[in-house]
């Protein structure tokens, strides 16, 4: 059966203030340009707002203060927010409890909580420990010695390998790798010695792991994912790294080991962060970076090298004129050598 609720009962639900009709009944969210009545909408970026004039939905979820066309609307502080809050209350079911399904390989020394479920496919290797209504899906694989905690989903595909351990309301999404084997040889004349890769990879509670990330396990003791880190897809997070808590790690990023970051940390897509630095708390690292050396904390970067992004955006607003620079500094340099030509000719005569 379809959930339906009444804008006051939404508007209480979020803690926010309704301005017009609140008995209106929503069954269902959408766009500003696809909803329809009995659907609700929201508005997060002004650029947008004349929309809310065009929109046939029933309800408008927005800031405080804004003109809302004779629109019902749903007034809170932080509209994104609350639009995500109900995606999860109207299209979010919570995982049904199935236990362990036919074709699901279990060694018998592991340990399922309850309301598990455990998907055909799955393999669950020995001594494993996974905790109360966690989901392992088909073709996933949990090697020796792998803690799971409470209410977590290990989606299609995905590997944690061995003594790795995985806190609470974690989510790896499909074919992500847990504790793949960091990159370590040692030269040996011509030749490379492989680095027995000894240590583990931890996640902390409430952190996502994109689809086909890797994350390395430490050469030895922990590579360490801080709580409510979320990686995107494509994400590589090498040996021995300390990831801060609350970090926002976009897709194709690649962190080098031993690198330290700190919490409250993004990295926008294809950064690149050398190894063996720090980079502190609250920093913004902006897409395509190349990040050599340690970033101070509290500071927005871009470029590569990078540089404080303000300083990146004088910077890039002068690459475009480089070939007219160019072609004027080389008609200066013809005018210099012209006058020194002339200077040098005049002394001559005197």
């Amino acid at each position: 059966m379809a959930l339906t609720r009444t804008v006051t009962e939404l508007a209480e639900y979020l803690g926010g203030i309704v301005r017009g009709d609140g008995e209106t009944v929503i069954s269902g969210l959408g766009t500003l340009e696809t909803a329809g009545p009995g659907t609700l909408t929201f508005l997060a970026n002004p650029r947008y707002a004349a929309k809310v004039a065009e929109t046939a939905a029933g309800a408008v979820l927005m800031a405080p203060g804004g003109e809302r066309y004779g629109r019902t609307a749903i007034e809170v502080a932080n509209p994104y927010l609350g639009f995500a809050k109900l995606l999860t209350m109207f299209y979010t079911a919570p995982h049904e409890a199935l236990g362990v399904l036919p074709s699901a390989n279990i060694d018998e020394s592991a340990t399922v909580g309850e309301g598990c479920s455990i998907y055909p496919g799955a393999c669950v290797g020995r001594n494993v420990v996974v905790g109360n209504r966690s989901v392992v899906y088909a073709g996933a694989v949990l090697y020796d010695n792998v803690i799971i905690g409470d209410d977590c989903i290990i989606h299609a595909n995905a590997v944690v390998r061995e003594r790795c351990r995985i806190g609470s309301r974690c989510i790896i999404q499909p074919g992500a790798v847990i504790g793949s084997d960091g990159f370590g040889y040692a030269p040996d004349g011509n030749d490379y010695y492989r680095i027995p890769q000894i240590g583990i990879v931890i996640l902390e509670d409430d952190v996502e792991i994109g689809a086909n990330s890797c994350i390395d396990r430490a050469a030895v003791e922990v590579t360490r994912i801080g709580r409510g880190t979320k990686l995107d897809n494509l994400v590589q997070i090498a040996h021995n790294c300390q990831i801060g808590e609350n970090c926002m790690i976009v897709s194709q990023v690649g962190i080098s080991g031993s690198t330290k970051i700190g919490n409250h940390v993004t990295l926008a897509g294809q950064v690149g962060v050398a190894g063996h630095l720090t980079i502190g708390d609250n920093v913004l690292v902006g897409a395509q970076s190349g990040v050599p050396s340690s970033l101070p904390a509290n500071a927005a970067y871009s470029g590569t090298p990078t540089m404080p992004h303000k300083e990146w955006l004088k910077s890039a607003m002068v690459v475009p004129r480089l070939p007219e620079l160019k072609k004027t500094v080389s008609a200066l340099e013809k005018r210099v050598a012209e006058l020194e030509a002339t200077l040098k000719q005049i002394s001559q005569e005197r």
